[in-house]
């Protein structure tokens, strides 16, 4: 099944740019209760996935920053530990189950790496999770029959 039905598109996910803040970034995550947002860079193509770790490790290696001063460091200075991979609009659902183990939603591209959405983990578990019901269902059904 093509993934564009699963699409939550750009417009409804809460993203940020490279050129966003660190405070500005905390603020957004904390009111939305996300734990990692997806980031684009200046021409809206998928630049990486930023974590709650992401930003622990760095206030953690940067002791000197207080919060106030967290206005003045830009996601660009940010390393991003862990390398979300995006997928492109046609890829199939299934290809999203190996990703879905270990990111808790899948970016999806245009043909030019245009950030266009995400696909949620939880989406793909219950697209998971249909299947195997039908299996079992049939499989129920052909026992029975």
């Amino acid at each position: 099944m093509n993934i564009a039905f699963f699409l939550l598109p750009k417009q409804e996910v809460v993203w940020l740019t490279l050129d966003a803040t660190l405070r500005q970034t905390l603020e957004r995550m904390e009111h939305h209760r996300y734990t990692a947002v997806p980031i684009l860079d200046r021409d809206g193509g998928y630049a990486g996935t930023l974590t709650e770790g992401d930003l622990l490790w760095y206030m953690k290696n940067n002791p000197q920053l207080t919060f106030d001063q967290t206005n003045k460091v830009k996601l660009s200075d940010v390393q991003m530990r862990l390398t979300n991979k995006a997928v492109q609009i046609d890829a199939n659902m299934e290809d999203l189950v190996s990703l879905a183990k270990v990111q808790n939603f899948v970016p999806v591209v245009d043909d030019m790496n245009r950030f266009i959405g995400i696909v949620r983990r939880s989406d793909i578990i219950d697209y998971c999770e249909a299947l195997i019901l039908k299996a079992l269902h049939i499989q129920q059904e052909t026992a029975a029959g």
